[in-house]
């Protein structure tokens, strides 16, 4: 099995250091069978080298992408990020690998199926919540409330649970083919799954890879392990 998490060229700088690297680690994944990827890795990475895709969180999507101009000076963006993970995202759904999405990763699935985002809550809303919390990033912050209990993520939770949240920008318009699997209090989008029979397209607006100590956020990264397993046990049959 070889999992490919794309990150920023910073995360990708800690190396097993890394809160995502771990998370998986934790959740059962081998060392050996992880690896950070980022822009810099365009010429050399493809989809077809792995059995999953984790997308992390890091810089804005940049707002041309969903046919805006960009309208805050808290927006940043990394336009050669951008279209690195565009391009392995479309190659991932091209062979149906399973796709985990966090934070940024969220909103880059939302834009490459057509939807928009916020660029920024405080401007953009009236939003109750504060969804970028100033303080430890393991703790939690506010509840998400689970919508659809058929989905993946009934797998890891049910009801609600308690997540942190360090983002400034979210899902506005959903995207074609995806559905809304759990909200935030205030009625954001918090997590989304593809809405046809996709083997796995699980994507979460918050950061479970900070609280992989807890069982339901450390669920998210099994379920998802499970599935690349079952692509790389089709990919080498014994």
């Amino acid at each position: 099995m070889k999992i490919a998490i794309s990150v920023s060229e910073k995360e990708k700088a800690k190396g097993t250091r890394s809160a995502y690297f771990a998370a998986l680690v934790a959740s059962g994944a081998p060392p050996a069978e992880i690896e950070l990827v980022s822009a810099a890795d365009m010429r050399r990475v493809r989809a077809e080298n792995f059995d999953g895709i984790l997308f992390a969180g890091g810089e804005d999507v940049d707002p041309a992408l969903y046919d805006e101009k960009k309208k805050y000076a808290s927006v940043h963006v990394d336009q050669t990020r951008d279209r690195f993970e565009l391009e392995l995202l479309d190659a991932a759904l091209d062979r149906r690998l399973p796709i985990l999405g966090i934070c940024r990763g969220i909103q880059m699935i939302n834009v490459k199926f057509g939807g928009t985002l916020y660029q920024d809550l405080k401007n953009d809303t009236a939003m109750e919540l504060d969804h970028r919390q100033p303080d430890d990033r393991t703790q939690p912050v506010h509840a998400v409330l689970l919508s659809d209990p058929e989905s993946r993520l009934a797998g890891a939770f049910q009801g609600s649970c308690r997540v942190n949240s360090l983002h400034h920008q979210a899902i506005k318009r959903l995207g074609r083919g995806l559905k809304v699997t759990a909200r935030s209090e205030d009625g954001l989008a918090e997590a989304v799954e593809a809405a046809d029979d996709y083997p796995f397209l699980m994507a979460v607006q918050w950061h479970p890879e900070e609280m992989a100590d807890v069982p339901e956020q450390r669920k998210i990264f099994q379920q998802f392990l499970a599935k690349c397993r079952e692509v790389a046990a089709g990919r080498n049959p014994t």
